[in-house]
């Protein structure tokens, strides 16, 4: 990739929650021609990185809002960045407009990159270059497809992580007469670790997920038949492997934590809740059990056998749909019986799952595309689908959740400072942030019993 007048290709991630900072940071990695951090130096936050490594200077910068990652967040991702400090969405776009970097990943929910980039198509009109945009999903798009990619559409690049989705984000784009020439088929960046081998014990780890299934009675019985397994085979060890710790916010609402569920419950001694990074349970795991987390496409990479559950349907409101025709659909009567599921070689192929080797040349041709935009002496203006001609209803919602009005410009009294908040202000924003996180998980969950009554 080439670089900027320093010698180093300088990039800033954008991202709003711990899981879309892991996709943004590893991508701005892949991007350079660097590898993926691995297991046992990304837990300790060391950027070792396998393959030849280009220069660049990450920064990082958080977007203020309720999934704003914890420290503890941060330290589990293990990417370290150069310099990392929490924005809003116009102290952004006054840093760019400042000192604009090569390039801009955008790794943020849909409504956000769609401000971001209307901001950006402002504040970069009087730049004699403008950053490279790129910006794209972080697991499986199996909801909102074409609502989620035309609120993308405007970026230089919109990385798909699998032929199936490159297929599917340009026939949206194109459907709609917008220019699909920025799709770009990659992968997931975070994909790797050591080829499966069987462990002793055998461990079946479950992939718990926050927001699916969504209701009490569907995640409590997911949990009561995972101390069933383990009940069953005292042989095996069960781990329940969750997002995030009570009163942390992932990039999904999670009202019922599973924590919260298993206080109820008496879990047998080779049953157990576990925390950390999903590369280093994967290093011991022998059954990777989930509803239909984007750890499944981990685990498949690692030729892992894989177990997507069917006990609460295939439906598309839980997102196992997906592995249709994957070979890994299955339930837990069939796990208890000893089942272990075998992918479908043509399925794995098409989902950006590459456990033949062929992983390692899966972002040549985003690389290419963002070296041969860097290289230009010039960009065009950035131009999103979504404008006051196409989208007169919708799109000035979108920009007004983020303090700007139709033209990117902030609105009348839009916060002004740009400089990091003091410990009051800290406080204040801490004490918000919980207080939001207890009516999540305390007071709407009573709320909706009450109205069942």
């Amino acid at each position: 990739m080439p670089a900027s007048n320093s010698g180093t290709t300088r990039i800033t991630v954008l991202a709003d929650s711990d899981t879309r900072w892991k996709w943004g940071a590893l991508t701005a990695s892949r991007l350079a021609g660097r590898g993926a951090v691995s297991g046992e130096a990304a837990v300790s936050g060391e950027a070792a990185v396998s393959g030849e490594a280009a220069d660049m200077r990450l920064d990082g910068r958080l977007l203020r809002g309720r999934a704003t990652p914890t420290v503890r967040q941060l330290d589990e991702v293990g990417v370290r960045a150069d310099s990392l400090r929490e924005v809003t969405a116009i102290e952004f776009l006054r840093e760019v407009e400042r000192d604009a970097p090569d390039v801009i990943v955008l790794a943020l929910v849909g409504g956000a990159v769609q401000a971001v980039l209307h901001g950006l198509a402002r504040v970069t009109e009087s730049l004699k270059r403008r950053p490279v945009v790129v910006t794209g999903y972080v697991g499986v798009v199996y909801e909102k497809l074409a609502d989620g990619l035309l609120l993308r559409h405007g970026a230089d690049v919109v990385l798909a992580n699998s032929r199936q989705d490159a297929e599917r984000f340009r026939a949206v784009y194109e459907g709609v007469g917008a220019d699909a020439s920025g799709v770009v088929e990659s992968a997931l960046p975070f994909l790797g670790g050591a080829a499966y081998e069987k462990h002793d014990p055998y461990t079946v780890v479950f992939a718990a997920q926050p927001s699916v299934p969504d209701s009490r009675a569907h995640r409590t019985y997911l949990l009561r038949r995972m101390v069933q397994h383990a009940r069953l085979h005292p042989d095996r060890e069960v781990l329940i492997k969750l997002r995030s710790k009570p009163g942390e916010h992932t990039t999904h609402i999670e009202e019922l934590p599973y924590q919260k569920l298993a206080k109820g419950e008496a879990l047998p001694p080779n049953c157990r809740l576990v925390y950390g990074n999903m590369g280093e349970v994967l290093d011991r795991t022998d059954l990777l059990v989930t509803v239909s987390s984007t750890a499944a496409l981990e685990s498949l990479h690692r030729r892992i056998p894989t177990a997507v559950l069917t006990d609460l349907g295939v439906r598309e409101a839980l997102g196992n749909h997906h592995f249709i025709g994957s070979g890994c659909l299955a339930s837990w009567d069939e796990i208890d019986a000893g089942y272990s599921p075998e992918p479908a070689p043509d399925w794995v192929a098409r989902q950006g799952v590459a456990p033949d080797g062929t992983y390692e040349t899966a972002f040549d041709a985003a690389r290419a595309r963002v070296a041969s935009l860097l290289a230009r002496p010039s960009l065009p203006a950035i131009a999103p689908y979504y404008s006051l001609t196409t989208a007169p209803g919708y799109l000035p919602g979108i920009l007004a959740r983020h303090h700007l009005g139709p033209d990117g410009a902030p609105l009348p009294g839009a916060p002004a400072e740009d400089r990091e908040p003091g410990p009051v202000r800290q406080a204040v924003r801490s004490a918000a942030r919980g207080a939001y996180r207890h009516g999540v998980q305390r007071v709407a969950p009573v709320i909706r019993r009450m109205g069942e009554l």
